[in-house]
């Protein structure tokens, strides 16, 4: 059986040369080649082909039956290989492959379908596959390796994850409508640390006290945690008196929240929505999906104004 490998693609070249100018001193000039060299180049594809591809005579060139069979699949192999190549350098340089793309919820809020059709029209190329993590996983899927890039909430804690920052979302206090402190205009961390709170069971120990208020407890206001596995289950034991939560503001416009209000932490920062990747790993197509992110970041400034300002009292 023959090795592939023994065809080499410039053989191929030279024969397409010669089938398409049947001559072969037109066929040596187009090659660049001596028509001799190029004649020896033939004969020896013949020798690895196992059949005679063309009837030479001192007036013509024909190609025999075998010789035609054989132009057609010279033709596919290298146009194949031509379109390999050329996509080979595409994803080199960011322009072609797959992306996965995994963020929490709400991923980059109002940017998210801003950003992914810019990103579709400058690189239709690339497919982007998203797929949303639950609130445990901080990192989006980066850390286990399940995504390349992810809209991810600061802070964390996972190592070997860098981050860029788009925007910091302001965040609320979600209570149930017959919490003592509901009727006041904000509130302090302080004021909340005596409740029960929601957490997402996360491993990252940074973002876990971000949300629970870690840094106003004392000894005496040690959290007392109650697990949820998403904001609407986050929503409903709030609203049964089973805990409060420290929460995204943008959740009191994108969903129905009967049984609960939403207080002003008037001491407690925001939470920055960031782009993260892996540490040293930032390959053409996420420095390309950054590139857009941050450029329609730049783009929106009115856009993220409103949303770094949004309302925190519902």
């Amino acid at each position: 059986m023959l090795n592939p490998i023994e065809i080499n693609t410039r053989k191929l070249g030279y024969f397409v040369a010669v089938a398409e100018e049947l001559h072969f001193s037109k066929a040596a000039e187009r090659v660049h080649l001596a028509q001799q060299a190029l004649s020896r180049q033939i004969k020896e594809l013949e020798n690895l082909v196992g059949a005679k591809l063309l009837e030479r005579t001192t007036r013509k060139v024909t190609l025999t039956p075998a010789g035609e069979a054989f132009l057609a699949g010279a033709r596919t192999a290298l146009a194949a290989l031509d379109e390999a190549a050329s996509a080979a350098r595409r994803a080199a340089r960011g322009l072609a492959g797959t992306l996965r793309l995994g963020y929490v919820p709400g991923a980059a809020l109002e940017l998210t379908p801003l950003i992914l059709a810019e990103f579709a029209e400058r690189h239709p190329a690339v497919v982007v596959e998203m797929q949303e993590f639950p609130v445990h996983d901080s990192s989006a899927g980066l850390a286990s390796g399940a995504a390349d890039v992810a809209f991810v909430r600061l802070p964390k804690g996972i190592p070997n994850i860098e981050t860029e920052v788009l925007f910091v979302d302001p965040v609320v206090a979600m209570v149930p409508n017959s919490h003592h402190l509901v009727g006041r205009g904000s509130v302090s961390a302080k004021d909340l640390v005596s409740d029960p709170i929601t957490n997402g069971d996360t491993v990252d120990e940074a973002y876990r006290a971000f949300w629970c208020l870690e840094a106003a407890r004392d000894e005496s206001t040690k959290a007392r945690l109650v697990p949820i596995t998403s904001i609407t289950e986050e929503a409903q034991v709030v609203a049964a008196g089973a805990a409060i939560a420290v929460t995204s503001a943008v959740v009191m416009n994108f969903m129905p929240l009967p049984g609960v209000r939403f207080l002003a932490i008037n001491d407690w920062p925001g939470s920055a929505i960031a782009l993260g990747w892996h540490r040293g790993e930032r390959s053409p197509l996420v420095a390309q999906f950054l590139e857009v992110a941050l450029s329609v970041r730049d783009r929106e400034s009115e856009l993220v104004h409103t949303m770094e300002n949004r309302p925190t009292t519902a």
